[in-house]
């Protein structure tokens, strides 16, 4: 979002709100840019982010348990579990021990779907680098980790 005079008071200061919807657009703007580089590989957000975790569990999880790793309710999980098993990324078993659960695993396949992910991403990360600088990317770092 570019500032203009209109944004600001007569005093110089930014009007109420305009910094908080400034930094919205600024990070809707960033997740298209993710979004973009991951379609190049047939992900999305959401759907590298559960074979991530996948990834980080190097085994197979429950559903229950994959779905507290992502932060949100089982159904969406089981849905999207879905739509990775279609695509052939995920599989769903039994539980050895206990057949009333269902444990989601990797693929070969996600797993080579998740590294060309993590390539795009640091392909994305290099060129944010190069683009910011160090002086901004720690004023950055300081703002978000005043903000989390």
């Amino acid at each position: 979002m570019n500032s203009t005079h209109e944004d600001y008071s007569p005093d110089g200061q930014a009007k109420p709100g305009k910094p908080l919807l400034s930094l919205l657009q600024l990070a809707r703007g960033l997740e298209e840019r993710v979004e973009k580089s991951l379609g190049e590989v047939q992900l999305s957000v959401a759907k590298f982010g559960v074979l991530g975790h996948l990834v980080d569990a190097a085994h197979a999880i429950p559903l229950s348990e994959l779905a507290a790793r992502v932060n949100c309710v089982r159904s969406n999980v089981t849905q999207m579990v879905d739509r990775l098993e279609a695509e052939g990324l995920v599989r769903r078993t039994l539980d050895p021990a206990d057949r009333r659960v269902i444990l989601a695993e990797l693929t070969d396949d996600g797993r080579r779907r998740h590294a060309a992910g993590v390539e795009r991403m640091r392909e994305l990360e290099q060129k944010t680098e190069e683009t910011i600088g160090s002086a901004d990317r720690a004023v950055i770092q300081r703002a978000m980790r005043a903000l989390e």
